[in-house]
């Protein structure tokens, strides 16, 4: 993943899931909602000058995890490797996975310079998914488009992708892990993770 591609995800993820108000959602609340409700409170924290950048990245952790469904998105990422895994390393890789987004795009918060953010339209996807399009307003030509990608799992709208200027969060990193599965294995995968989330570094720059 280019460090671009990091940047836009970064802003993506935070502009949605840095949520002062409570963390779950109602259960009638639809798509669109969720991701306006969010984005429109997500500004407020943002703009908050009392707030470190501590602690705006521990809401996003904290928040991040009840949003985004990590069981459905490792089986996106996985594909087929997932069906080769064993429930321990299913469990081992979401949640080094679920640390790893966390870490890397945790420090965009300090990026944060005034945006806001549009929602321009939804659609239905197959199998019942939702897509909820926005833009990331920056002024002009700098203008982020974004879309998120949701599924409802016990009346709970949750994300399973997120999809920055057409490209697919799930279809990059699936991208990397099938080369890395390729030449070693679930093992060789959990250990790289492991590895670079204790220094905190991606896994590709």
């Amino acid at each position: 993943m280019t460090r671009t591609m990091q940047a836009m995800a970064g802003l993506a993820i935070t502009a949605l899931c840095l949520w002062s108000a409570p963390a779950v959602a109602p259960a009638a609340e639809g798509p669109r909602a969720v991701v306006e409700a969010t984005t429109d409170a997500v500004l407020g924290v943002l703009r908050d000058g009392g707030l470190t950048a501590d602690d705006k990245r521990h809401r996003i952790e904290d928040i991040v995890y009840t949003r985004v469904d990590f069981d459905t998105l490792s089986r996106l990422v996985l594909a087929r490797n997932w069906n080769t895994l064993t429930e321990a390393q299913r469990a081992d890789f979401v949640h080094e996975f679920k640390r790893h987004l966390s870490l890397t795009y945790g420090k965009s918060v300090d990026n944060y310079r005034n945006e806001r953010v549009a929602i321009l339209s939804e659609r239905e996807e197959a199998r019942g998914d939702w897509t909820v399009k926005t833009k990331i307003v920056r002024g002009g030509p700098d203008d982020i488009a974004v879309d998120y990608r949701l599924r409802q799992t016990d009346g709970t709208w949750r994300i399973i992708d997120f999809i920055i200027e057409g490209v697919s969060l799930v279809s990059n990193y699936r991208s990397q892990f099938q080369e890395i599965m390729a030449h070693g294995g679930a093992e060789r995968l959990l250990e790289l993770l492991r590895d670079k989330n204790a220094k905190g570094e991606p896994l590709k720059s």
